[in-house]
């Protein structure tokens, strides 16, 4: 397995608790891992649609430490939430509670690829915000795939990995997510962006000026509506995609489809499923143009491609929500603020904000009558680009 790294300054602090909570139950771990969040710039709901995506880890992530079993048993503590739970991997189901299923999901895949996992002992924590949309999920899936790789020796390579990872939300949680945020979370380099092809999965990586800097501001909008609107937006992307394909027979995805064929079949869609399927069409044209805006250290245009992505995501998409709508707008209106818009799967969790060096704290005093006007303390959070998932 290749090791990206780490110096003694990025150590981050949740490795002590989670540390010390192992030592205290089990003795020495045998395997430390960091597995981070994501946040992504722009093109958002193109991944599933196998088009165009810019994101990036970050400095923000889960910490698992791991260790083998003699028998054929898990435990998994989930340090944070302070749950735990026990059984044999010879039994493996979806469960009640929410957060194992990412965990037994990964070992659903692993066993159904036919690697032999051992039993073993596993405590984990984290510092990314919870529901903030810097996907915690992909993080804890990614982590223990890369975990049980060094432990078990399985052999696997950083794109499986991704794979796996994907696979076990779609059966163990049951969220059709698409590649882009375990994808984020194993493959990035520090201090970079991730240009990625959702189709082919190829990737490039675009340096990520020290110049701007990335806040998100959380609206502490439970996303209650995340799971089954994603769902729908799918299916709905899926029913343009089948509309089109009697037209043309090629078309696989919302990739392969031109605003000019789409608006050649316009009268024959729906309007509601039309305006998703534009919309996804103009957010790939955004991703690309906004990769090459950024290779060329134009900024300032890189920034309007935020600013029309969430336009697009409010009215065309609608998956924003009100508290959403209005920090972006406030946070488009403040001096040094290149770009603002909702990011993730929407309808609560996080803006993501692009701010010139110099006018962090000007950020940070100006959203407060943004918070204030729909009823919040301010929540904001600051991350950079980081490498991705790695043994400490």
């Amino acid at each position: 397995m290749q090791h990206l790294g780490l110096g003694p300054t990025d150590l981050p602090q949740v490795l002590v608790p989670v540390l010390a909570s192992f030592r205290q139950e089990f003795g020495e771990p045998a395997v430390v891992v960091r597995s981070p969040g994501r946040v992504n710039l722009i093109g958002e709901h193109t991944d599933y649609n196998h088009g165009f995506v810019l994101p990036a880890a970050v400095d923000r992530g889960i910490v698992m430490a791991v260790r083998a079993r003699s028998d054929r048993r898990y435990v998994l503590h989930a340090l944070d939430l302070d749950r735990r739970l026990e059984g044999d991997l010879m039994q493996l189901a979806p469960h009640p509670e929410r957060w194992p299923n990412y965990l037994l999901g990964v070992l659903d895949q692993l066993q159904k690829a036919g690697k032999s996992v051992g039993g073993f002992e596993l405590v984990y924590g984290g510092d990314l915000p919870i529901g903030a949309g810097m996907s915690s999920s992909a993080a804890l899936e990614c982590g223990l795939a890369f975990a049980l790789n060094e432990l078990f020796d399985l052999g696997l390579d950083r794109l499986t990995m991704a794979k796996l990872s994907q696979a076990a939300e779609h059966s163990f949680v049951g969220v059709k997510c698409g590649i882009m945020d375990q994808m984020a979370s194993l493959m990035s380099q520090k201090d970079h962006v991730m240009m990625l092809d959702c189709q082919d999965l190829s990737c490039r990586f675009v340096p990520f000026r020290s110049q701007v800097k990335i806040f998100l501001c959380d609206t502490q909008v439970e996303r209650a509506l995340a799971e089954s609107g994603y769902n729908q937006r799918r299916s709905q992307c899926e029913a343009g995609v089948a509309l089109l394909r009697k037209h043309a027979p090629d078309v696989q995805s919302l990739r392969d489809v031109s605003l000019e064929l789409l608006e050649a079949h316009r009268a024959e869609f729906d309007p509601i499923i039309y305006r998703r399927c534009r919309y996804v069409i103009e957010e790939n044209l955004r991703v690309i143009a906004a990769c090459a805006a950024l290779e060329s250290e134009d900024l300032p245009a890189f920034g309007r491609l935020m600013n029309q992505s969430q336009q697009g995501l409010s009215k065309a998409y609608q998956v924003s929500c009100p508290e959403l709508d209005l920090l972006a707008e406030a946070a488009a209106a403040l001096p040094g603020v290149l770009g603002a818009r909702m990011m993730g799967a929407g309808f609560g969790g996080c803006t993501i904000n692009l701010v010139q060096a110099g006018q962090e704290e000007a950020f940070v005093q100006g959203m407060a009558p943004a918070f204030a006007k729909i009823g919040k303390t301010p929540k904001i959070h600051s991350c950079a680009p980081h490498g991705g998932t790695e043994r400490l």
